[in-house]
């Protein structure tokens, strides 16, 4: 997740009525859920431009729960990574974990809102039609527009938990800075607080040189897809999700490792538009919550994984954070040949009780 500028500037401008939502999509017809767009009307990006109408596409499981004063008190926003959507997680390894009677995210229980993030899925994005004229956003600006989205759209005014995975993760951080109060607790998985440099940053400007570098991205005014530019960035970003052990024992041969890596280039390189992806890896360039880590005060669970290439286990970061952050705990889980690299963070089963831990220990 790279970046190009934006901080946050929240706006004075009048709620967009939403639609009525929309019946499931196929990927979530296990589950009984709700879909629908928030339009945030003049939209002030932190690098100063504006969008009159901002697209915010989010998914909701559950029925919102009221207390005395009549506010929204069993809300749980959930945030996807880079490149991904709400729609991830219907994924059964994370929703037949956690949304099911008596589970820890039991959707009788709680109002789960997925929202897809500016940039992404169904939200407003540069390949709508702007293409390298859409506004310059960053992970301020992504956050303020959730926060709008719950405010404006949804009448959410603080949350039971934000749980975020890779840029979710980051995003859970800026949460926890910007706005301390709005959310009970806070579980962000497989990220660091720190701003986005070393080789986590090498394999990123790879990935978005190897994009324009392509004659056929034409300064983004391509008619079809850059594929050698698109090659290159799912190349790099198969490699670095990767997880050696899992793949070893699910592809011990040859034949069908090639196989398995092919036929996952080709359906990573359909479902990408160059210049989306381009924003999308440089939103993250102004991202450094390490000089504010205090005033994190929610309870954190925060979790990284031991085989996740993006987070290594041997950075001293997390060690050092929690020290800072008065209510915070960390959790590496150990590497297997059943974990997922930095995929991990879906994989409910390896981190389902400590959900229900700070759950507890939040408010119960």
């Amino acid at each position: 997740m790279l970046s190009l500028a934006l901080a946050a500037l929240a706006l004075q401008a009048a709620p967009a009525a939403s639609p009525p939502p929309t019946t499931t999509q196929p990927a979530a017809a296990r589950w009984p859920s709700k879909e629908g767009d928030v339009i945030l009307r003049d939209f002030r990006f932190g690098a100063g431009e504006t969008m009159a109408e901002l697209r915010i596409h989010y998914t909701t499981l559950g029925t919102p729960h009221r207390n005395a004063k009549g506010e929204i008190d069993n809300a749980v926003m959930i945030l996807h990574g880079t490149g991904g959507s709400g729609h991830q997680f219907f994924q059964p390894h994370f929703a037949d974990e956690l949304y099911g009677p008596g589970q820890p995210l039991d959707i009788n229980r709680y109002y789960i809102i997925l929202p897809d993030n500016i940039g992404h899925g169904g939200s407003s994005k540069p390949s709508d039609g702007l293409r390298m004229r859409f506004p310059q956003y960053d992970y301020d600006d992504m956050v303020e527009a959730q926060r709008r989205m719950l405010v404006e759209g949804l009448g959410v005014k603080h949350l039971r938990l934000i749980f975020g995975t890779s840029m979710g993760c980051m995003h859970a951080f800026v949460w926890g800075e910007v706005h301390p109060d709005f959310a009970s607790a806070l579980m962000p998985m497989a990220c660091e607080p720190v701003q986005i440099a070393g080789m986590n940053r090498m394999w990123r400007q790879l990935m978005i040189d190897g994009i324009k570098a392509d004659p056929a991205w034409n300064n983004g005014n391509y008619t079809t897809q850059p594929a050698a530019g698109l090659r290159t960035a799912a190349s790099l970003s198969i490699v670095a999700g990767g997880a050696p052990l899992n793949l070893q024992k699910l592809y011990p041969e040859r034949d069908a490792a090639i196989a398995y890596v092919q036929a996952r280039m080709t359906r990573d390189m359909a479902s990408r538009d160059a210049n989306d992806m381009l924003y999308q890896f440089e939103s993250s360039r102004n991202y450094n919550p390490w000089p504010n880590l205090e005033k994190i005060t929610a309870p954190m669970t925060w979790i990284n994984s031991a085989d996740d290439f993006i987070n290594p286990r041997n950075f001293t970061f997390p060690a050092e954070a929690v020290k800072r952050m008065p209510n915070a705990t960390f959790r590496l889980i150990p590497e297997t040949d059943d974990t997922h690299g930095h995929g991990t963070h879906t994989w409910a089963v390896n981190w389902k009780a400590d959900m229900i831990a700070l759950l507890k220990r939040s408010g119960g």
